[in-house]
Formats: C-alpha cells, sequence, structure tokens
C-alpha cells in the first residue's frame, strides 16, 4: 500500500517495514486523515471495510465516506482543537457504500503533524457491545412488563394454593404432611422470585446526586469480605483523584456487590483474587439513541476476577434475564445489574477468558453546579 508525504520519510526504512506490517495485521480499519480531511493513509482493514483500494482512497475527502453531518466530523474538530485523543461510542453510519452500521470512533492527533488525525473505527468490537448493552435494556423492559403480570397472575393463587396446603397439613398424616410441607416450601421460593423481579417494574426517575465511587465500592469489599467473599483476596487499584459519579448510592451498591458476588463465585477455592479498580478515560462518549445529544462516560471501575471465564456459547446472553452460569441460579443479577447501569446513562461491557474477566461500568460525571464547594476538585 503507497504511503505518501513525510509521514514515512522521517522514520528508518527498517521501522517503516515493521510499521506497515503492523498496521496491516490491525482487525480494525484505521485512516489517517490530512488537515483538509482528505485521506492520506488506509490499512488493509480500512480497504475491506469501504470495499475500496488504497489507489481509490487515498486523496479522497472523507465527506465522500462519510455523510457531512456524521459525529466523525465534530469528533476531528475536537481533536484538532484540543489536541487530545476522543473515543465516542454508538455512532450510526449509513451510507450507499457502507450500509447501516454501528461504530466506536477513536481519534487522536498523529505526532507533530498539524491537522493529521488518526481515526480508529470498531464496528465489530465495541460497538457491538454497546449494541448489545441497547438490546439488554429492552430485555429488562420486558423483565419490567413480566414482573407486573406475575405479581398478579401468580402471588395471589400461589398465596391460596399455600393456605390450602396449611389446611390440608392440619389433619394430614406424617407423609401427607411432607408433601404440604413442599407445597408450601415450592410456594414461597415462587414468591421470592417475583419478588426479585418486582424491582424491574420500578419506572420511578432515580434520584441521582454526586457520590463519591470510592465510599460505594468500600462498603461493597467490607460486606463482601464479611461474608461471602471472606476467602478471597481483594486487591484495589483505585484513581484517588476521580470526580463525582452522578448516582444513586443504593443502587450503585447493590451493583456492584452484585458483580463482586458473581467475581466470587468464579474465583478459584484457593488463590481466588478480585481486583476493583477505578479510573478517569478522557473522551469516551456515547450517543443517546433517539437524540443528538451525547453522554460523557469518563468514570470507569472495573471488578476483574481470576475465575475460569465465561462459556462462549452463555456470553452474547449474559445480562439477558433468566441465565444464568450457576446451578439453581434465576439469571437475575446480571440482568438488575444492566439496568441500573442503563437507568443511570451507563454502559456496562466485559471481557472474559480462562484466569481473567473483568466487567467494566462506564458511568457520567455529576454535574458541576450538584457538588458543593467543599467537595469539588
Amino acid at each position: 500500500m503507497a504511503v505518501r508525504g513525510n509521514l514515512v520519510r522521517r522514520l528508518p526504512p527498517e521501522r517503516v517495514i515493521e510499521a506497515r506490517a503492523i498496521l496491516a495485521a490491525l482487525p480494525d480499519p484505521v485512516l489517517v486523515v490530512d488537515e483538509n480531511s482528505e485521506l492520506y493513509y488506509a490499512n488493509t482493514a480500512a480497504e475491506e471495510f469501504f470495499d475500496a483500494g488504497s489507489k481509490t482512497l487515498m486523496g479522497l475527502p472523507l465527506s465522500e465516506l462519510l455523510p457531512l453531518d456524521s459525529p466523525v466530523f465534530a469528533l476531528l474538530d475536537s481533536v484538532r482543537r484540543t489536541g487530545s485523543r476522543v473515543s465516542e461510542y454508538g455512532i450510526g453510519v449509513d451510507t450507499p457504500r457502507l450500509g447501516a452500521r454501528m461504530l466506536t470512533v477513536q481519534a487522536a492527533p498523529l505526532g507533530e503533524e498539524h491537522g493529521f488525525v488518526v481515526l480508529t473505527l470498531q464496528g465489530r468490537s465495541i460497538a457491538d457491545k454497546i449494541d448489545r448493552q441497547l438490546t439488554h435494556r429492552n430485555a429488562a423492559r420486558s423483565v419490567t412488563a413480566m414482573a407486573s403480570m406475575l405479581a398478579h397472575e401468580v402471588k395471589n393463587p400461589l398465596s391460596g394454593i399455600r393456605g390450602a396446603a396449611q389446611l390440608l397439613e392440619e389433619n394430614a398424616t406424617t407423609a401427607d404432611r411432607e408433601l404440604t410441607r413442599l407445597i408450601c416450601e415450592e410456594s414461597d421460593r415462587i414468591c421470592a422470585l417475583v419478588d426479585r423481579m418486582d424491582v424491574f417494574s420500578d419506572r420511578r426517575p432515580l434520584e441521582r446526586a454526586p457520590i463519591n465511587i470510592h465510599e460505594v465500592l468500600e462498603r461493597v469489599r467490607r460486606a463482601a469480605q464479611s461474608g461471602f467473599a471472606r476467602n478471597i483476596r481483594f486487591i484495589e487499584e483505585y484513581d484517588p483523584s476521580l470526580p463525582a459519579v452522578h448516582g444513586n448510592r443504593d443502587l450503585l451498591i447493590q451493583t456492584f456487590l452484585n458483580l463482586v458476588k458473581n467475581a466470587a463465585e468464579a474465583a478459584p477455592a484457593q488463590g481466588g483474587e478480585i481486583v476493583m479498580s477505578t479510573s478517569y478515560q478522557h473522551g469516551v462518549r456515547m450517543t443517546v439513541a433517539g437524540s443528538d445529544s451525547r453522554v460523557h462516560l469518563p468514570l470507569v471501575v472495573s471488578v476483574t476476577d481470576n475465575g475460569d471465564g465465561i462459556p462462549e456459547d452463555i456470553q452474547p446472553h449474559l445480562f439477558d434475564p433468566f441465565v444464568s452460569t450457576k446451578h439453581n441460579g434465576t439469571g437475575l443479577g446480571l440482568a438488575l445489574v444492566a439496568k441500573v447501569v442503563g437507568d443511570h446513562g451507563g454502559v456496562i461491557e466485559f471481557d472474559s477468558q480462562p484466569r481473567r474477566t473483568s466487567f467494566r461500568v462506564y458511568l457520567p460525571l455529576a454535574p458541576q453546579e450538584l457538588i458543593p464547594r467543599a467537595v469539588k476538585l
């Protein structure tokens, strides 16, 4: 592939070959655009993505590949203005050449080359995860309707069944009492399951305030280590300079308690570890579905375990209701996590492989006007 200009001539010849080989091996399309937003370079994945060869792409205005109102051009302006890299999730692109796709676009300035920007288009990885995130939210909404239905159509008859079983137990034989107790226990178990689903039917707006996420995580760690994770080693990798999260404290505690509980159950009995970390990622944004607004999600909280990993056949449906890898699991824990994170305007994603499964939650900042002066950083 031809690479033009001073970008290559400034590098030693052996490094040029190495750089080309690395870029050609990358699975994601990589573009370099000049100060006029014309294509200066495209790797092999970009040629395949746009279904065009390098001779066709070189010098082509980006506007011939993407519509002029695409958020990609706003990203280019932002990078040139600030000199910082920017990422944006969930950019919808619909052109005759591409068709309809959801992309994640990462943009970064190219060294000292004034006005040159490197664009990485991720249409198969993070963007897919965000797309699945929207599916998870829709699944949670389906559970909302189901919870309302079950509360009326299941719990009321179960109360009558349980009452009838208790009446029968008064005059039953010893063998029959075992059956009536079984009826009562199973009725209670089903009612408890329905009660757990009631949280999905709560449609009230969240009561949110500036929250110190490290106080939330410390509360979660103490609760876990005093109970289900007493034999697990916790490693905390926190960024103490993080600003406040815009969230609901109780729901965030429940969310991360669920994630830590899953991690503890996945970790090995001997040598089990859970890493809880926080970080700030500049320029992470997500487009709000059905609008032109974009939410900044720079606060990242990760919960990582050293268990066996999540089976591949389960991964695409992990946040769906009633999907669980646990014996006797209800499959509502992660569905609830997805709902709460979505209600906060955030995103949850995960990576899983043997000895390292990591859940990452992206959350919004608290608006500055809501933060008391005494706690502003």
